[in-house]
């Protein structure tokens, strides 16, 4: 069995080199141009994933070496701070949801200059397409990150019959299959999935070249620093104290 931990190796490794050599090729230029401009501005950078598509959102919002002016959307706070009811979080079905939007959308303040990071591998479900929409109709840039042999494979799911690709002023493409599972058994069964891996390495590289870009103009990035080194508590509440009540941090 252990050849398949070398196999699923090289499918990560051939998909990250991919997405460094694209990088370097400044495929994600458009995306850091947004990301800068709106720190410049004092916006937020506003991440959004849902199912296994939040490990993205985590990336971007609240880790140590990451940027301070960064929010995690989560559909659970339609619970803990909206009027839904915690039995709504069973199963898949809140995801799939384009109701949803308008009261989740509404439990974070929102600044113009906010830029929103929207992670979603399939690219049709009713929240993903519904949280698109309403921040571009609200004014804000968007950057999608989804796999696009995934979404051009499959039918809209939202009632508009957009994807999230459809919607987004900026597309990164996280390389996942179709089905997101890269290996496949004798009986036909598909393992290792890899679309939370280079969503990770997308939002690294998104972070590593904004920060980059703010130092190089002669500034300091507002990154953390980790809480659990002397000094950084001190260090990160300081910075977060510039956006208070516009970045949310839960356990």
């Amino acid at each position: 069995m252990t050849h398949l931990f070398d196999d699923f190796r090289r499918e990560a490794a051939t998909r990250i080199d991919a997405l460094t050599a694209e990088a370097d090729a400044g495929s994600l230029d458009a995306a850091v141009d947004l990301l800068v401009d709106a720190v410049a501005a004092g916006g937020v950078l506003q991440a959004f994933g849902t199912g296994h598509s939040e490990a993205f959102a985590m990336e971007i919002a609240g880790r140590a070496g990451g940027l301070i002016p960064t929010n995690r959307i989560a559909l659970r706070d339609v619970v803990l701070y909206g009027s839904r009811d915690v039995d709504i979080l069973s199963g898949s079905s809140l995801e799939r949801d384009p109701s949803i939007v308008d009261e989740l959308f509404g439990l974070y303040p929102m600044n113009e200059h906010d830029v929103f990071l929207i992670a979603s591998n399939s690219g049709v479900n009713g929240s993903i397409v519904g949280m698109a929409l309403k921040a571009k109709e609200t004014g804000h840039k968007l950057i999608a990150v989804t796999s696009l042999e995934h979404t051009d494979a499959v039918e809209p799911k939202h009632p508009s019959g957009l994807k999230l690709r459809d919607i987004a002023d900026v597309v990164i493409d996280n390389k996942a299959p179709y089905g997101d599972a890269t290996l496949e058994l004798d009986d036909g069964v598909k393992v290792g999935a890899i679309s939370s891996i280079t969503a990770a390495f997308i939002a690294q590289l998104l972070t590593v070249a904004v920060a980059e870009r703010i130092a190089g103009s002669g500034k300091t990035p507002p990154v953390y620093i980790s809480a659990n080194i002397p000094g950084g508590d001190e260090h990160n509440q300081v910075l977060e104290d510039l956006y208070r009540d516009r970045i949310s941090r839960t356990a």
